[in-house]
């Protein structure tokens, strides 16, 4: 059965950076497209990041330009880099996979809260 672990939430001040990690375990399956969504309170999950298995990258417009989407060498790994950090950025971020490359993939983890405030 495969699982998806995120790791690397919590806790910045406005203008601070992240890196939140996601890894797959339990099976070899390769993951074609992973992505990173994010929840606010009260609205919908939203797709902000992904990339495929060759690399091609996609960013939503709020997020485009400070945040930055990685996979490692073992391919179902995928990281996030989240540089200039607002409280609007404030949010559970999940991580999502696909065996295809198109999201949303049916592999999710468990979540992890970012908050963004002074």
């Amino acid at each position: 059965q495969v699982q998806l672990v995120e790791s690397g939430g919590g806790l910045v001040q406005p203008g601070g950076s992240l890196r939140l990690s996601c890894a797959a375990s339990g099976s070899t399956l390769s993951f074609g497209a992973m992505g990173w969504y994010r929840q606010a309170p009260g609205k919908q999950r939203e797709l902000i990041a992904d990339i495929t298995r060759t690399g091609s990258t996609n960013y939503a417009g709020s997020v485009k330009d400070r945040f930055t989407i990685s996979r490692g060498n073992a391919k179902n790994t995928v990281y996030l880099q989240m540089n200039s950090l607002r409280p609007e950025d404030t949010a559970v971020y999940y991580c999502n996979a696909n065996r295809f490359e198109s999201l949303p993939g049916g592999y999710w983890g468990q979540g992890t809260q970012v908050t963004v405030s002074s």
